[in-house]
């Protein structure tokens, strides 16, 4: 009797635990690995964040860094190049599908690189912002595509039947090979209550080759300025990297979302500026490579410092 309660009594916990966990085939109902899962969709509705009291922040420092694509360990932020990719999406196509689906951005500074959450940008302003330069492209063989050359140059269409923006991909390949840079605004600060210093970003920005102007090599820091697109707050475009899985790079089975690549911090990244009593970024005073690699180690070294300052050995 007591033997047959046992059996019953875990019969009844591993059906509690199925019911409560619910286990997702490797393959689906055609025997296709199934690479978009509920689950994903499910983690993006309920993201992980710490909760920090403002009163408890007893020391913070705001830094500037630009994520290069053509280092190896960013490539999975540029790849896909296409936007027909069935399973993978590259950044820039997440966030552009993340502005159809109504995401606001927010627009640069002319003479500073400190991003402006005031006002977010028109939808009737973002099109022209997101063009590729040759204008002389022909689509006009194309019966899907727009009539209007300077239209079909444009990733982004404003419709405003909708009053929504739509994506075009005809110009998109173009447009995306040379986008190869990003800018993020990150926050490192001192959290008194975990005696732990943590990061976080709080912005991101596209850069754009194509609209640099000024290729002086004593103007860097307007060139910087020029290539700037846009800003996006990143806890805002959280819940689409959320959803979306980076392709891989050695395991096709080693599924990781672009939210949990930026969490862990896994991207390579190099010093532009902090915030100083001058709003000076490093190129507005370091006239040399030289100077700015100076510049580079001189922040990375009082940042670590400060972290190891704060235990007593």
């Amino acid at each position: 009797m007591k033997k047959t309660l046992a059996i019953v009594t875990l019969l009844l916990a591993f059906l509690t635990v199925n019911a409560q966990h619910q286990i997702y085939p490797f393959f689906d109902e055609k025997g296709i690995v199934r690479i978009e899962t509920t689950e994903l969709n499910d983690a993006a509705d309920s993201l992980i964040t710490i909760f920090h009291r403002a009163d408890d922040i007893v020391w913070s420092r705001v830094v500037y860094r630009i994520i290069d694509m053509r280092y190896k360990q960013n490539y999975q932020l540029y790849f896909p190049t296409k936007s027909d990719d069935p399973q993978y999406r590259s950044l820039l196509k997440v966030i552009l599908d993340a502005m159809t689906d109504g995401m606001q951005v927010y627009p640069k500074s002319d003479d500073h690189i400190k991003p402006m959450f005031d006002e977010p940008l028109s939808k009737t302003d973002i099109p022209g912002m997101l063009m590729i330069d040759d204008m002389t492209a022909d689509y006009s063989d194309d019966p899907t595509h727009y009539d209007i050359t300077s239209s079909s140059a444009m990733v982004l269409h404003y419709d405003p039947t909708a009053d929504a923006l739509k994506f075009n991909f005809f110009p998109y390949e173009n447009f995306a090979k040379n986008q190869i840079k990003y800018l993020i605004q990150e926050i490192v600060f001192f959290d008194r209550h975990n005696s732990r210093l943590y990061s976080k970003i709080l912005a991101i920005a596209p850069l754009h080759s194509d609209k640099i102007t000024n290729t002086e090599p004593d103007q860097v820091m307007d060139a910087l300025l020029q290539s700037i697109l846009f800003w996006v707050p990143f806890d805002a475009l959280r819940p689409y990297l959320a959803r979306q899985y980076m392709i891989p790079r050695v395991n096709d089975n080693a599924r990781m979302t672009f939210d949990e690549f930026f969490i862990k911090k896994l991207y390579s990244s190099y010093l532009v500026g902090d915030s100083n009593m001058y709003n000076r970024m490093f190129p507005m005073y370091a006239n040399t490579e030289v100077d700015i690699k100076k510049e580079q180690q001189r922040v990375f070294d009082e940042l670590l410092n400060f972290e190891q300052d704060l235990w007593e050995y």
